[in-house]
């Protein structure tokens, strides 16, 4: 298995396509947990938070915990809790998180990761519509 890598994975289920998820990245303290904490409050499933195994198979990107954490997610000011979780998703949506302003209408963008071309999707992870638009972005895929 990879090491893991600074990523939170958040999954949604989608009739006839099954769990896709987005892979939330940036250093710890960036907001991935917290904006994986509004997703699984709007149905989406826990794949891992802050560190992930990401790795390809058959074209596919996939994510899972390391077992120390799987199931639990870090609610800052409050502490570690249990999570709805999956023990394996599929991304295919890479998000990268930081607090620069982003373009209105941007360029298609792709991050590869473990040799599979992934969607790229940037944004500021504060931002209240935040959820809704790593959403959009993963209905379009």
């Amino acid at each position: 298995m990879t090491q893991p890598v600074h990523a939170t994975v958040v999954a949604q289920w989608a009739p006839g396509r099954g769990w896709r998820a987005a892979a939330l990245f940036r250093p710890p303290g960036a907001g991935k947990s917290d904006l994986a904490l509004r997703l699984t409050g709007a149905g989406w499933r826990l794949a891992a938070d802050d560190y992930a195994h990401l790795f390809a198979a058959s074209g596919s990107l996939y994510a899972r915990a390391p077992r120390t954490i799987a199931g639990k997610i870090e609610v800052r000011g409050v502490g570690v809790a249990p999570a709805c979780a999956l023990d394996l998703a599929r991304v295919v949506l890479a998000v990268e998180l930081g607090p620069e302003p982003v373009e209105r209408l941007p360029e298609p963008a792709i991050r590869r990761v473990e040799g599979v071309d992934l969607p790229l999707l940037r944004l500021d992870p504060r931002e209240a519509s935040a959820g809704e638009k790593v959403a959009a972005a993963i209905a379009r895929l």
